[in-house]
């Protein structure tokens, strides 16, 4: 099978989404030497797909695979930049994660927090399909943005 038919299989049918099309890019950026130019966006987002079954089988109980905390990274980069294509103001992230996978994540626009999210488990961090991924990203980008309109001013300062 290949890698386009397995990601449809896994993640469903590619969306047309602001928050997907950002999230590639935060990926590509990362990709110096062109390796992954020829993979498509849905190629790309595997990793965020995590079915019922995959996340029934991850153990909870060890350390946090990088590959997740890369995931959980890339996805509050791409809100993060979202933000700033919405409202004009930067938000970069912060986050502590415990070695038993519980955590914070914070975005912060000038001088005002926009996203501050508890994580558990954060083992089993994905979404079960692309229209999932992309609706969790646009609704922590939407909330985040009402939050800097919000407050205007402590966000640019």
């Amino acid at each position: 099978m290949n890698d386009v038919a397995e990601a449809d299989l896994r993640g469903g049918q590619m969306i047309d989404s602001p928050f997907l099309k950002q999230l590639a890019a935060v990926i590509r950026a990362e990709d110096s030497y062109g390796t992954w130019d020829d993979k498509s966006d849905a190629d790309l987002m595997t990793e965020f797909i995590v079915t019922k079954e995959e996340r029934r089988e991850i153990p909870i109980i060890s350390d946090p695979d990088p590959d997740v905390m890369w995931r959980i990274g890339k996805f509050y980069d791409a809100v993060g930049l979202l933000i700033e294509k919405e409202t004009g103001c930067m938000a970069s992230q912060m986050q502590k994660m415990s070695h038993e996978g519980f955590g914070r994540i914070v975005l912060i626009a000038g001088k005002l927090v926009v996203v501050s999210k508890h994580l558990r488990d954060v083992h089993r961090f994905g979404f079960e399909t692309f229209a999932k991924l992309a609706e969790a990203g646009e609704k922590v980008t939407a909330e985040a943005a009402a939050t800097v309109a919000e407050f205007p001013e402590a966000a640019k300062g």
